[in-house]
């Protein structure tokens, strides 16, 4: 089955939780989202790779599915990662998805996430989901 590029109104979900596979989710302090969005574009991510969530909108969004997830979710990482990315919006940290389906382009948004600090960058794969930073 092919990685598809995700939209905002078509999110992918595993027994109720978040998983765009192919794609790197950024979470990124305020004042460094204009310069990781320059450097996303000047490493070759067009606007249909990247995907910008404000705190707000994705703080809802997990809340949304934290309350909906299956209980099988609460087994994996999933929900982990669910409940980091919902801190980190309460911390004011916007959101990028980043369609990254092949390594080459992952290592290109590690260095980006590496290089500014963000605090959280994770792959997600069919099965697993791998930090990045």
């Amino acid at each position: 089955m092919a990685i598809k590029r995700m939209t905002k109104d078509d999110l992918p979900h595993s027994l109720g939780a978040f998983k765009p596979v192919g794609h790197v989710l950024m979470a990124v302090r305020q004042d460094k989202l204009a310069d990781v969005l320059k450097a996303l574009r000047e490493a070759g991510f067009g606007d249909a790779d990247v995907l910008d969530f404000s705190a707000e909108e994705h703080a809802g969004r997990m809340e949304q599915m934290l309350d909906h997830s299956s209980d099988f979710a609460g087994f994996g990482y999933e929900i982990v990662l669910m409940r980091r990315y919902k801190q980190l919006a309460e911390e004011g940290c916007e959101f990028l998805l980043v369609f990254a389906p092949e390594d080459e382009k992952t290592a290109r948004v590690t260095d980006i996430a590496e290089r500014f600090e963000v605090p959280s960058a994770v792959k997600y794969h069919r099965l697993v989901e791998e930090d990045l930073v």
